[in-house]
Formats: C-alpha cells, structure tokens, sequence
C-alpha cells in the first residue's frame, strides 16, 4: 500500500518550486493563484529569496504547503494514495491532497495558521528544544516535574523528541534531560513553543476559521498527528485539526500504525527528505522514496 507523507516547517530552502513554475503549466497556474489568494507574491519569496524572508512563519507555512500541494497535483494519474500524513503544518497539504479540502481553502487556513500563530509567539516568549537519546517516557516525566510550562511536543521518531513551552522552564528541562543520560539536549531557533499550551490563542483562533471552512469526504484515510490513527470522518477531521496547535505530534506513532494497517512505501511530497529519514528510523525495512515532477501532464 502507497503512502504518501508531507512536511512541516523547517524543510524550505531559497528556490523552492521553481523547478514545478518551470516545467508544468498547472503548477504556473496555481502558484499564480496562491499570489492572489495571499495578496502577496510569495513566489518572489520561494524562488528568490533570502534564508531569512523564508524563515518569517508568514511567509515559511504557506511556501511549503504550496510546494508540497502543487507538487502532488503535477503528479497526475499516478498520484493514488491509499493513506496520506503530514508532520505538523504537512497535515494541511496531506487533507488537499486526499481531497478533503480544496486548494484555495487549504491555503487560506495555512496562512491563517502562521498568522495566529505568530501572534501566540508575541504574547510571551517561548521555545522548543530537540533531545535526543532518551525514552520517551523519560522525557515525559521530566517535562511534568520542572516548574513551569514545558510539554512533549514532536514525538519524531525512537531516541528523538522535541519539548515545548515557556524559555526557562525550557532551559530547566534541558539540564534535567542532560543530567538524565540524554545525548543532547539542544534550544531549537524556532519563533515560539508549538504544540504546546502556549498556543491556546492561536488554537482560538483557528478553530473559528476550520469551523467556517468546507470539508469534504476525503478519497483516502489521514493519520492524523493528534491521534495517529487513520480517519475518514469529516467531523473527526476538523475536531482533530483544531486540536493539532496545543497537542503533540505523534509522527513515531502515525508511522508505525500505517505500517500496521499495510503501508510499504513511504512517498515524501514536499520539500526535502527529513521524512523519510525519520519513517527510517522508525522502521528501517520501510521503503521510502521522493516525489518527482512528472513532465507527462
């Protein structure tokens, strides 16, 4: 069985899908409606840009997104998932291309998305941090004993989780983590603490707006990162996505239930192979490959 996995932020890099405006008049036309969608030109951004214009969540969210969506619709006939996940923001572009929601609404939510979300980052500062080389119940543990806020947030892969919350509580649990056996425990340079309580206004926000929003019947189950589970109902969809900014990102579990339930190919539609290392490094008899352009349409 075919799955199909899509990225999240931090795989974009200057001169991002200019291969597909290029090469495929359908990929022209819709980053061209992305241009009017988001009443900006973020393909001056995408294809042109510095790291740093490309790194401002604004700008970050809906460039991978389209990168990711556009690549999949350039894919044709051949593009039949029988299962489709995305890592965080790749769950939006993972429900366009299951049909669940539309390109233009899929857009508009992610861009609604980085705004709240860049806003939760005012509000009080607040960080991420990779540790490596501990359990993840550890992790936990320490996490629920430092005072203040801090959360697993990215649970990537075995031996690799990201926490989340307030910079000192953040800074207490990396000590306590390294003090703990851990391999490292390293500030990520990220605008803020997603996944994790910090983000209730974002998640406000954004509630209104997918309640607001179209989704349909998707052609195909999503493993959703709240519950790592396959889904198909609409209702069960839109609760899940709501939930998605102050919940954890259950990538290790999605992955190892889709090979559970038959998945043999693990097909990364986006920018980058960050992925596919992890599908790797939760089973390495996993095949994983990349999407191409396909010049046939």
């Amino acid at each position: 069985m075919k799955a199909y996995i899509f990225p999240g932020q931090g795989a974009q890099f200057t001169g991002m899908g200019l291969d597909l405006y290029e090469n495929s008049p359908e990929a022209q036309h819709l980053f061209e409606d992305a241009n009017s969608i988001l009443g900006f030109n973020i393909t001056d951004i995408m294809f042109e840009g510095t790291a740093d214009q490309l790194k401002e969540t604004k700008v970050t969210q809906p460039a991978i997104f389209l990168h990711s969506v556009i690549l999949a619709k350039t894919l044709g006939d051949s593009f039949k998932p029988d299962m489709v996940a995305g890592h965080s923001l790749g769950e939006f572009s993972a429900l366009v291309a299951n049909g669940a929601l539309s390109f233009e609404d899929g857009l508009k939510l992610v861009s609604q998305r980085a705004m709240a979300m860049q806003k939760a980052c005012e509000i009080q500062p607040s960080t991420m941090a990779a540790v490596l080389g501990l359990e993840d119940k550890l992790v936990e543990d320490i996490c629920a004993k430092t005072e203040g806020v801090v959360v697993a947030a990215n649970y990537n892969c075995p031996g690799q989780l990201v926490i989340s919350g307030e910079v000192e509580a953040i800074n207490r649990a990396c000590e306590a983590m390294k003090e703990a056996g851990a391999r490292r425990a390293l500030v990520l340079p990220v605008g803020g603490a997603f996944h994790s309580p910090m983000m209730e206004p974002a998640r406000e926000e954004l509630a209104t707006a997918i309640e607001n929003t179209m989704f349909s019947k998707p052609n195909c189950p999503i493993y959703q990162n709240v519950t790592a589970s396959a889904i198909i109902d609409e209702t069960e969809i839109k609760a899940n996505l709501i939930s998605q900014l102050t919940a954890p990102v259950r990538w290790t579990q999605s992955v190892q239930q889709m090979i559970t339930d038959g998945a043999t190919l693990f097909t990364e539609v986006g920018p980058g192979k960050v992925l596919q290392g992890l599908v790797k490094k939760i089973d390495r008899s996993a095949e994983t490959e990349s999407a191409t352009l396909s010049t046939n349409n």
